[in-house]
This record gives C-alpha cells, structure tokens and sequence, in this order.
C-alpha cells in the first residue's frame, strides 16, 4: 500500500526531484489543515514556488532584507566572545548551571558533508551528552531528523539546542523585539510553532520522547536595542498541532483517491531547470486538488494567491470569521439572495438567512434614519425647538 501511495505522489510531482521541507512550510502546515490541495501538493514534494510563477500567481512574501541582516547581526552577538552574551542568559533561566557551559559547533565544514553522516555524527553527540548527564552542553547548528509523510526531512535549527540536566532545550533567536515584557503574538506564535517541529525532531533524533521538554528558550531584542532577553515560551498547543498535521499527512490515501488517476502537476523542466508545460493544463489539474482558501494563507503559502484568484465571489475570501460567522454559506451571492429574499435558503440554511434578512431590515432602517438626521441638520432647527425671543415669557 505504501508503494502504491509512492507512486501516486511521484505521479502527482512528476518528473522534478521532491522538494524538502523545512521548520518554517511544517509550521505553515498547521494554520489551515482543512486545505487538501496544500496537503497533497507538500505530501508529493511539488515546488509550490515555481509552480505559482509558471501559472500566473507568483508568491509576493519573505523576510526582507533588512530583517535578514538585522537577525544575522543579533546572532553573531549572541556567538560572540566563545558565546559570553548566550552564556549570561542560558544562567538567568537555569541559573544552578555551572559557570562553564561546553559548546560545539555542529555546522557543516563545507559543501561536501553529506547529510546522512553528519546527521549520525549529531545524533551520537547529543545522545551521549544526554545519557552521560555532563552537566550544560550546547550544540550549535545540530541537525535533526523528522518524519513527514513516511520521508526522514533533515531539519537545522538555526542556532542552537542547549542540553542541560539530562533534558535537551531548543533554543529560537528572532529578531523581533520583545516591548515592556510583550511582544506580537503573531510572531512568538510564528516561534513557537516552528520550535514545535523542531522539538518533535529532536524526540525523533533521539528516539526518547521524554528527553525533549515541551518549552523552548526563546532569545529576542529587549524594547528598542539589541540587548537580549530570554523567555521560557510553553508549546504543549502547538506541538498537538504540528502532531495532529503531520500524522494526516501519513494518512493521504483517501485524499488521493478521490483525484482523478492520472492527474499531475509535472512543470516539464527543460535541461535549464525552466517549466515547460502549459500554465492552463496545470491551472486544470489544480482545480481538482480541492482549496479552502483564507486570507492568513497569504502569508504562509506560495499558491495563495491563485487561491485567492480562485475564490473570488466566495466568503472564504472575506476571512475566516466571516465566514463562519455566515454558518458555512458558500457563495456572496448566496449571502446577498438569502437577505434581500430572492433566494429560497435550502432547509439546513433557514436560521442563517432568517438572521441574514434580519440584519439587512436592521442596516436599511439604520440609514434611513441617518439620511433623516441629516436633511434635518442640513434644514437648520426646527421653530419650536429655537430659544424663546427675548422679552416674551
């Protein structure tokens, strides 16, 4: 069965080699697992990115530059002086912690390491510290391993995991600065997330569940400088939810099954590496791949703005809460049909287009009222409502 469900995913690919996954597309996997075009396009490894340039709907996010230097930087002051600055603050948190804390550099020498290797030599490192209990270990660049969708992905987190007690902490550095004690929560949510996968790697790398603690030890800017401050960050929710994601993803059979059985989304790559196959045939294919488009997916998904394309007429396009807020109704259409009473609401839609119909009495009498308030503020006081004229009781 498996090798069955091999094929049909290589089918769906085609001929270009599986992209990888990485921290951030498992993260993104969470914000909207009801989308079964996301779970079979990242399940077959498609290039999302090539994909949506070659159809018309190139991708428009990434990290800018600025942030990109500005992260780089806060990372180099952290390594700096044999880690003196990350030594400080690795001791506010667990401060039993001896005054020397052992680093090692695990990042690839050059080009040539082959994952495979370096990934058995990490795995040896960071069991040993842990079974040996050697007191504050900190493994700069290790690389993890995690299963998604039966494939070993090699995850590197971007700095650092730091094993301390018998217990092996990842540690996350962003650069966004954390304000009189807050910072925004769509990006310690961002965080959190992504650590979540590498927690559930660093289990797997270990083959211990236990040996992972469900926190992280998050590193930001303090208020407007570059001073650090570190912060425990609990993420018992987001790893049920990487979990929940990532066993669906195993779990693609009935998925597949109801695709037509030769469809595929092969771009027919030339010798350059360039599409070849036309932008209409893999537009069709994708309409058989069903999308549950939000807005949020701008943010995270390379081929959201086809699905926005897509969606257009739709109350999927007007945000998540609307359209819940809507009780599933599909169409703007339908919304507008139900409340002006042109429509007929089949049976399961009655109560949402009793309220529908409600809400558009309530909203025209609103403004008929206001105009009323206004041509009578445009026509000056009434006689009666004018102060009496002087001399006259």
């Amino acid at each position: 069965m498996q090798n069955d469900t091999d094929a049909r995913l290589r089918r769906i690919r085609g001929s270009a080699r599986p992209t990888r996954h990485n921290a951030r597309t498992i993260a993104a996997l969470t914000g909207n697992p009801g989308c079964s075009r996301r779970t079979i396009v990242d399940t077959a490894g498609v290039d999302k990115e090539k994909l949506a340039r070659h159809i018309g709907f190139p991708s428009r996010f990434g990290q800018s530059e600025f942030a990109i230097t500005r992260t780089n930087a806060f990372q180099t002051l952290l390594r700096a002086d044999d880690y003196a600055e990350l030594t400080r603050l690795l001791r506010e948190v667990f401060p039993e912690a001896p005054e020397q804390i052992q680093y090692l550099d695990l990042e690839a020498t050059d080009n040539t390491d082959a994952q495979d290797q370096r990934y058995a030599r990490d795995q040896a490192l960071i069991s040993q510290a842990i079974a040996g209990n050697t007191g504050a270990t900190l493994f700069d660049h290790p690389l993890l391993s995690l299963n998604v969708a039966g494939q070993n992905v090699y995850l590197e987190p971007e700095l650092l995991v730091f094993q301390y007690g018998g217990s092996a902490y990842v540690v996350q550095v962003r650069s966004f600065a954390v304000i009189d004690g807050q910072a925004n929560g769509e990006n310690v949510g961002q965080a959190a997330l992504q650590a979540a996968g590498y927690v559930l790697a660093l289990r797997q790398t270990l083959g211990n569940p236990d040996a992972a603690p469900p926190e992280v030890l998050l590193i930001c800017p303090k208020d407007f400088s570059n001073v650090p401050t570190i912060t425990r960050l609990d993420i018992r929710w987001q790893l049920i939810a990487v979990e929940y994601q990532l066993d669906r993803l195993t779990h693609i059979d009935t998925l597949l099954d109801a695709l037509p059985p030769h469809l595929n989304l092969d771009l027919g790559l030339d010798a350059s590496g360039n599409p070849t196959r036309p932008a209409t045939e893999l537009i069709d294919a994708l309409r058989h791949l069903p999308a549950r488009y939000f807005p949020e997916c701008l943010s995270n998904c390379d081929l959201a703005f086809f699905c926005r394309h897509e969606a257009t007429g739709h109350t999927a396009a007007l945000g998540r809460s609307v359209r819940e807020e809507l009780g599933g109704i599909e169409t703007i259409a339908e919304v507008l049909g139900f409340a002006e009473g042109t429509v007929a609401p089949p049976e399961e839609w009655d109560e949402a287009a009793a309220l529908l119909r409600g809400a558009a009495w309530l909203y025209a009498e609103s403004v008929a009222a206001a105009a009323y308030s206004g041509e009578s503020a445009a026509l000056g006081p009434s006689r009666d409502s004018r102060e009496p004229e002087r001399g006259v009781s």
